[in-house]
């Protein structure tokens, strides 16, 4: 049958062949043609699903909490076309030129996140949900726009949440069981669109950034909601993980500090939560663990090493030995995944490989040390 389409076609394009051009011609013609169409086909179609998309979010809301009416008969659906007539000035951040690259707002990871979990206990009014509400106007670029839907999607559950806590309105959690689709496929477009940016970021840094990571992980947090989670997306998180830790690794460029500074301050964000740390932190051990193996190896018959890889896994010792740290300061230390088969494979001859590394690589074996203290430590503790 296969033999016979073929045969059919290229009859087909042979009597159709217009004078003047030669039938290889006239096929490469016909194939450029389709797959134009094909690729307008394709655009068409994922904006379609993205519309798709944000109409199952809006109903959702509007199912979960209807018109989010609150308790004094405001409408906070009206509170935000309001906020979004008079937004919150974003955009002199967005607008700012980046000359000092070490300012607080960029990479103040600990403030930043810092005033975002403070906000998440403070329910007292309306207003204050309405000041933590993404303006609809934020973004106007491709990747903001990828970026300001889900976010604004899923900071509008974590509200709702909040303030049916806080007894401020009333909201029906039952039908996020029916519709967890809609929650899982928020949480993946809000990933690929974090993983698009670090590949190619562009600075000086948006808070809107480090908005969009505490929202992801306060959706993870809370009990209720990160069952439809992780669920369906804890693969995609374990893929973002290691996708963040890559860029890293290969980043090549002659400027990529501040980008590797960016990606180190999303990881260090991601393994502040209970959930996502202990993979997070075998993950790295392994990569660590690999990379020193090689250096040895490289060494010992006096190669070539990569120095650029060399210089990018400083970073990685770093979020390690920090996420390392907090494990062990932390009172309820429980039996951790990296307590397992990778810590055993990070410390197995961990000394010959310091000892052999150290008058070579003085500061990388200083950081193969440390870390494995702090594992060791949390052994003891």
């Amino acid at each position: 049958y296969l033999k016979i389409s073929k045969l059919a076609l290229a009859f087909a394009i042979i009597h159709s062949k217009p004078p003047g051009k030669s039938c290889r011609e006239y096929t490469e013609h016909l194939a450029k043609t389709v797959s134009g169409q094909d690729f307008g086909w394709k655009s068409k179609v994922e904006a379609l699903e993205a519309e798709i998309l944000r109409l199952r979010q809006e109903l959702l809301l509007n199912k979960v909490c209807p018109r989010f009416c609150l308790e004094n008969g405001a409408s906070a659906e009206t509170l935000l076309d309001q906020e979004c007539i008079n937004p919150m000035s974003y955009s002199s951040q967005l607008e700012d030129s980046g000359c000092d690259v070490s300012n607080d707002y960029a990479f103040d990871s600990l403030g930043i996140a810092s005033d975002f979990h403070q906000s998440e206990h403070n329910v007292d009014t309306s207003k204050h949900w309405l000041e933590r509400a993404l303006p609809l106007n934020l973004c106007s670029t491709g990747k903001g726009k990828s970026l300001t839907a889900p976010v604004q999607f899923l900071q509008h559950l974590l509200e709702i949440r909040k303030l049916s806590e806080g007894g401020i309105l009333q909201a029906n959690f039952t039908e996020l069981e029916n519709d967890s689709f809609t929650i899982s496929n928020s949480v993946s477009q809000l990933l690929d669109g974090l993983t698009i940016f670090y590949n190619s970021p562009k600075f000086p840094v948006s808070n809107f950034l480090t908005e969009a990571v505490c929202v992801l992980i306060s959706l993870i947090t809370d009990t209720k909601l990160s069952n439809h989670v992780l669920k369906k997306c804890f693969k995609k998180l374990e893929e973002f993980k290691k996708n963040l830790i890559q860029i890293i690794l290969r980043n090549s460029s002659v400027n990529r500090f501040q980008a590797l500074h960016a990606v180190s301050h999303t990881l260090l964000l991601l393994g502040r939560n209970n959930i996502l740390r202990n993979s997070l932190i075998s993950l790295l051990l392994s990569e660590v663990r690999q990379f020193a193996e090689q250096l040895l190896q490289a060494h010992q018959i006096q190669a070539m090493y990569d120095i650029i890889q060399y210089e990018n896994i400083f970073p990685l010792c770093m979020i390690l030995e920090q996420l390392l740290q907090n494990e062990t300061e932390e009172s309820n230390i429980s039996s951790s995944d990296y307590n397992g088969e990778e810590k055993i494979k990070f410390i197995k001859n961990l000394d010959q490989i310091i000892l052999h590394l150290s008058d070579e690589f003085p500061l990388f074996s200083l950081y193969l040390w440390r870390v494995s203290v702090l594992l060791n430590s949390a052994e003891i503790q």
